[in-house]
């Protein structure tokens, strides 16, 4: 301290003696002191300056220093403490991996039991994790996986599926327009096909008994009624909303593809499961052996499974016409002039039996899609209707009627001779019983 002293008392314009000075100053500070010998008072205001910059440049490279330090590691996780696989992060309370993860919310989740077929100390890690799932279970336990961690986050996870469904649900809401579509419908659908309700049942014992080949009197009546329930489908078709603005050759192929699916449908929806019946539009009611033996042939049980299918989807008058109409307006028929203008046709039908049945059954947001896929059996029937009504010609013995021999095997091309004479004429000509294309024409569609 006393050497510090002596050394800061030298001052400027004073001379420091080298040879006379403290010898414990010449030991400690020889290089700073000599440095010193002959300084002026300009001088030392110079030597001072300088000292002050260098003292600031040398604190700013350490600031510059530390700005460029390196960043901090990256986050490790330790091993998985089921497995020792690598780890994810932190899954219901301990470091895991992916598998063990996923594996533990499941076997919580369903409440799975798991049986060890060794002796309950099987090794888990990466490679034999699968080959014991109870010992791997266990393990998961041991470690300190929690169960309730798992009810939580599945409780989290309900909450947020929940409510942007609902908001789906109340977003949906019948258009003016589309409303307009389904009323005209419904009220189409049930115009030209009353419900089971509104029918007065009758029965026949002929041939109820076993089945045979086909029963002539049964076929009599169901070929009388098939025509009659034709004629109904093409009054429905009149009255589908744009239907009658498509060309004549259009509407008389979009008739004859979806004539048949449409049939089925209805004859469908008249189905009693608690007595295995089916009743047609005059109330006639008939057994499953007897619609076998009236002609359905091989193709009754196939027809009996798609009515019972529809049981669960409990559609009423407004989706069955709708379907119906969607059924009708198709634009992947073979033969159609204006296909495009046929889809156009099809959307607003599809988006009001969407939004309708959505309505209908809140809590069943899948309905719709499930009342869809049914026109895919429908098509399925109808092909292999057409192919029954080629055994059936054998079977018979006088010819089929005109309309059910047309709406199966689309045999006549009548629209193009539409367009170049009026059909009363070449009905007055020919003389013959009406096909479905001259049918079309005569319940007035053009008038």
């Amino acid at each position: 301290m006393f050497d510090y002293m002596d050394f800061l008392a030298v001052g400027p314009g004073e001379m420091l003696d080298f040879y006379t000075a403290s010898p414990s100053c010449m030991l400690q500070q020889p290089s700073r002191t000599a440095c010193f010998t002959g300084l002026t008072e300009t001088d030392w205001q110079v030597h001072r300056s300088a000292q002050s910059v260098e003292t600031q440049s040398s604190s700013s490279e350490d600031v510059f220093a530390s700005t460029l330090s390196p960043p901090p590691p990256p986050r490790t996780y330790k091993p998985c403490f089921v497995c020792q696989d690598k780890s994810s992060g932190y899954h219901y309370g301990v470091s895991a991996c992916e598998g063990c993860k996923g594996f533990f919310r499941r076997s919580v989740q369903k409440n799975m039991v798991y049986t060890c077929h060794r002796d309950k100390n099987c090794i888990i890690n990466k490679i034999t994790r699968n080959r014991c799932q109870y010992c791997r279970l266990e393990r998961c336990f041991v470690v300190g996986m929690s169960k309730e961690s798992v009810r939580n986050d599945r409780s989290k996870r309900k909450e947020k599926k929940e409510t942007p469904k609902m908001t789906l649900i109340d977003t949906h809401e019948l258009t003016a327009e589309l409303g307009c579509v389904v009323e005209k419908i419904c009220r189409a659908h049930k115009e030209t096909f009353p419900s089971l309700c509104q029918l007065g049942k009758y029965t026949t014992n002929s041939s109820s008994d076993t089945r045979i080949h086909l029963d002539l009197g049964l076929w009599d009546k169901f070929s009388e009624l098939a025509t009659k329930c034709i004629i109904k489908v093409v009054e429905f078709a009149k009255r589908v909303p744009g239907f009658t603005g498509l060309t004549i050759a259009d509407q008389i192929t979009l008739l004859k593809a979806a004539c048949l699916d449409i049939l089925i449908l209805r004859i469908c929806t008249r189905y009693t499961p608690d007595q295995d019946t089916m009743t047609f539009s005059d109330g006639l009611t008939l057994t499953r052996t007897q619609i076998h033996n009236a002609g359905f042939g091989p193709l009754t049980d196939q027809v009996f499974t798609f009515a019972g299918q529809l049981l669960p989807l409990e559609m009423d008058d407004t989706e069955s016409g709708l379907l119906s109409a969607i059924c009708l307006v198709s634009g992947d028929r073979q033969d159609l002039e204006e296909p495009s203008k046929v889809e156009v046709l099809q959307e607003p039908l599809l988006e009001a039996l969407k939004i309708y049945s959505r309505k209908r059954r809140p809590s069943m947001p899948l309905m719709f899609p499930k009342v869809l896929m049914k026109i895919t059996d429908l098509r399925s029937i109808s092909a292999k209707g057409a192919e029954r009504v080629v055994t059936l010609k054998m079977e018979i013995p006088g010819s089929m009627p005109p309309l059910i021999r047309e709406m199966l095997e689309e045999m006549e091309n009548l629209e193009k001779q539409q367009r170049k004479q009026s059909e009363d004429e070449k009905r007055l000509e020919k003389d013959i019983t009406p096909s479905l294309s001259t049918q079309y024409i005569d319940t007035g569609l053009f008038v």
